[in-house]
């Protein structure tokens, strides 16, 4: 009889074949283009906001702390998985290695975690600056701000540890298509022939933790806000405070939701049909989209960027 640890072995696979559209060729060629152009403006709008965050003297407030902290995620986010997809797209091989996968689900699940943490502190943030806004500067110093930074990238480690050490465990049993864009936890699961009742449950405390908890956190800090901005007697004033929020809802929309449909059920019950394309959206779509996002309705962001650009014209003139 073999060994845990051999039966491991025996039953990993040295490479897994990511499905993706391979069953619609006509569809690959207009993905790619899509994906690519997305990966260029995901890596172009995220460095631009990390550069003015850094770099412009008006945008050191902890908001913009978290959105920096943010815009390094998305960028990492979209690195983990784009270019791989973009390479099984312009070849007629369509695999990973069972390293490379095992990787690439571990650092998924570590960002994804620890954006859902970022994005609560950012609420907070908000939070504060409108409910109390003339002890702002005393309660979001600094130090707490790196300290919530800190928290969220640790936490996100030891969510994407507990994960990996469960997934490596399942046994394939020789099976190795993946009906999916990259490897993440669920598809992983889905993949297994062994029973994986004790993953499944694993993987819904996670979620409820670091997904539902922070969300509740967001809703609760909008709901005091939404109570503390129409007791504003002047209207401008409360479309002025309005618009400081609405940026972040927008974006904790377009991760949330997604996210809650693919991890608030059974990874061994779930559609892959369904999940590859959800985990396409928020995997590219959605870190493309926030750049823009607090660019367009931030004006201090727009006159960062104005200001770097006239700074980088002046220097390559």
């Amino acid at each position: 009889m073999k060994s845990d640890n051999q039966s491991f072995f025996w039953d990993s696979p040295k490479n897994f074949i990511l499905l993706g559209v391979s069953d619609r060729p006509w569809l690959e060629l207009p993905l790619f283009a899509v994906l690519l152009v997305s990966y260029i403006l995901a890596m172009l709008g995220n460095i631009a906001i990390i550069l003015v965050s850094r770099l412009d003297a008006q945008l050191h407030s902890p908001m913009y702390i978290f959105l920096s902290h943010l815009s390094f995620l998305d960028l990492c986010y979209t690195t983990t998985t784009v270019p791989q997809m973009l390479f099984n797209m312009g070849s007629s091989r369509k695999t990973i290695s069972y390293g490379g996968c095992t990787i690439q689900y571990a650092i998924f699940h570590w960002l994804g975690c620890t954006e859902c943490i970022v994005l609560a502190a950012m609420a907070l943030d908000r939070y504060v600056a409108i409910c109390e806004p003339l002890r702002y500067a005393v309660i979001m110093h600094r130090p707490l701000c790196q300290l919530l930074v800190a928290v969220a990238w640790a936490s996100g480690f030891g969510n994407s540890l507990v994960q990996v050490v469960l997934t490596v465990k399942l046994p394939f049993c020789g099976q190795q298509v993946l009906n999916n864009f990259f490897c993440e936890v669920p598809a992983m699961i889905k993949l297994s022939c062994a029973d994986t009742a004790v993953n499944d449950a694993t993987l819904a405390v996670l979620v409820a933790f670091f997904v539902l908890v922070p969300l509740a956190l967001i809703l609760l800090s909008y709901g005091f806000i939404a109570h503390a901005v129409l007791r504003i007697q002047s209207s401008k004033g409360r479309h002025k405070a309005f618009g400081t929020c609405t940026s972040h809802l927008v974006v904790v929309s377009l991760f949330y939701l997604p996210a809650i449909y693919m991890y608030l059920q059974p990874p061994s019950s779930y559609s892959q049909e369904q999940g590859k394309f959800i985990s396409l959206f928020y995997s590219i779509i959605t870190p493309t989209l926030n750049p823009f996002i607090y660019t367009l309705r931030n004006k201090d962001v727009k006159g960062a960027l104005r200001r770097l650009l006239e700074r980088i014209w002046r220097i390559c003139r």
